[in-house]
């Protein structure tokens, strides 16, 4: 069975990729296997530029090969913040909630709520990058939560497409359209024919 490492502590992460790879023979880990792995600093300056370090940085301390994520929310009438900055919007050991409730707080009495859900997955080997995919979900910023699912900004966030955010959709529902999963499709053919020649 072919091992992949997603180069991520971040449990949310990993059990949507598992369900997003399903059908695929891949044993995934995570950063949580490797207790001693020295954590990627994320100081680039766009979500692609810090997917691709993450997974180079993970493939190169354990020689195998590394699937890593960056995710920003994109939010017009904040010119484009949180955007990188996403997960720690609200300070270094801020949470999820912590977050929302900031991006709330700026949002107040804001017509336009429109805003872009982006994915960058970058595909590593020990000798270097070997691909990385964008996904991206229209959207728009909810005056208030809406839902108990999912994470992150999940419940502030409702698609274009639906009448439920984020967080008031199943997994199934999620996956079926998500910024996540669009980036992860775009990279699978890769990642099969990596397993085919392995």
């Amino acid at each position: 069975m072919f091992t992949l490492l997603l180069a991520s502590h971040n449990q949310d992460k990993a059990k949507e990729l598992k369900a997003l790879i399903q059908g695929i023979n891949v044993h995934l880990l995570t950063l949580n296997d490797f207790p001693d792995i020295v954590s990627t600093s994320e100081d680039q300056d766009t979500i692609c530029a810090n997917a691709m370090k993450k997974a180079f940085e993970a493939s190169q301390q354990t020689g195998l090969i590394s699937l890593a994520d960056d995710t920003g929310l994109f939010i017009k009438a904040l010119n484009g913040e949180p955007g990188v900055y996403s997960s720690r919007f609200a300070g270094e050991q801020c949470s999820y909630k912590d977050n929302r409730i900031k991006v709330l707080e700026l949002m107040k009495g804001i017509q336009n709520r429109y805003a872009e859900f982006r994915t960058c997955v970058a595909l590593s080997a020990p000798d270097g990058i070997i691909s990385y995919k964008e996904g991206i979900l229209e959207g728009y910023i909810t005056t208030e939560e809406y839902g108990t699912n999912g994470f992150g900004y999940d419940s502030i966030f409702m698609p274009l497409t639906s009448s439920k955010t984020y967080a008031e959709m199943t997994d199934i529902e999620k996956n079926a359209i998500s910024h996540r999963a669009k980036a992860i499709e775009a990279i699978l053919p890769i990642i099969r024919e990596i397993i085919a020649l392995s």
